[in-house]
């Protein structure tokens, strides 16, 4: 593939939008370095997405926020209630004027006294609701943030292996039956130590495990079982010649000869 066809291929936009797999990224980033044109193409079509998604960018009315809160004050408001006192009733006495006014106070204090409660208890549970909310974020950021840790971790795995001169890539590519599927093998030729990236296969069934073969002169060798711990970090096997890998899915602990109808991926050397 030439460099016109690698940046025509959609794997910078995938990139950028976060959907390339961690090989396929290693690789690009590894590219970039060395190639401008590449380099040029990514800082194009990144410019290009930043300015889509800036004039789909929708901002929000400026007196929202007012809006809001004085639709809260509004609510808690407790008109004053006058008493209505009617030109018909006798002028009443100085007892009862104090009387009543004792009584006018007395239903005000309550009824204010109402109104704190009701604003005290509607305060501690948004107060108690934002806590749990804010505990809940806390919690999601921390996943987050290792989950993000753990994917830096194997991405510099990755990076270490792409940059050592005497690691050769061996792209496995989807056989007929699993077209979708691919895999990166890294083959030490100073070693002969073989790594395998196969986070791109579908997860093996309860019972099965995938397992590596590398032709060498016509035959299949068993070139060690994978497991999603040794993913691009532990070395499955050593194999001092191979013109070609293939991954097989096999029965857990794998087979003395590969089961050709269970082939998932293939890629000469």
């Amino acid at each position: 593939m030439n460099t016109k066809e690698y940046i025509s291929s959609g794997i910078i936009e995938s990139y950028i939008l976060g959907l390339a797999s961690h090989e396929e990224a290693g690789i690009l980033e590894c590219v970039m370095k060395n190639n401008a044109e590449v380099k040029a193409a990514f800082e194009e079509a990144q410019k290009t997405l930043e300015d889509l998604a800036t004039a789909q960018s929708v901002t929000p009315p400026t007196d929202l926020k007012s809006k809001i809160w004085n639709k809260i004050q509004q609510e808690q408001i407790v008109e004053e209630v006058k008493p209505v006192v009617s030109t018909d009733i006798p002028v009443a006495k100085p007892q009862e004027e104090i009387k009543i006014q004792g009584n006018s106070n007395w239903k005000a204090f309550a009824i204010a006294a109402s109104v704190l409660f009701l604003v005290s208890i509607a305060g501690n549970l948004f107060w108690m609701n934002n806590q749990s909310e804010t505990k809940k974020e806390i919690a999601k950021i921390q996943t987050e943030k290792k989950s993000q840790d753990l994917a830096m971790q194997k991405m510099n795995q990755k990076m270490e292996m792409i940059s050592n001169p005497d690691m050769k890539m061996v792209m496995l590519k989807g056989v007929e039956k699993h077209t979708d599927s691919k895999a990166m093998v890294f083959w030490n030729t100073k070693t002969k130590e073989v790594y395998l990236n196969a986070e791109s296969l579908p997860k093996a069934p309860e019972g099965m495990q995938y397992q590596l073969w590398a032709i060498a002169d016509g035959k299949p060798v068993s070139a060690g079982m994978y497991t999603a711990e040794k993913d691009s970090k532990i070395a499955l096997a050593n194999i001092p010649n191979a013109q070609a890998f293939a991954i097989t899915l096999e029965k857990q602990g794998g087979s003395v000869s590969p089961t050709m109808e269970n082939m998932y991926v293939m890629g000469g050397v």
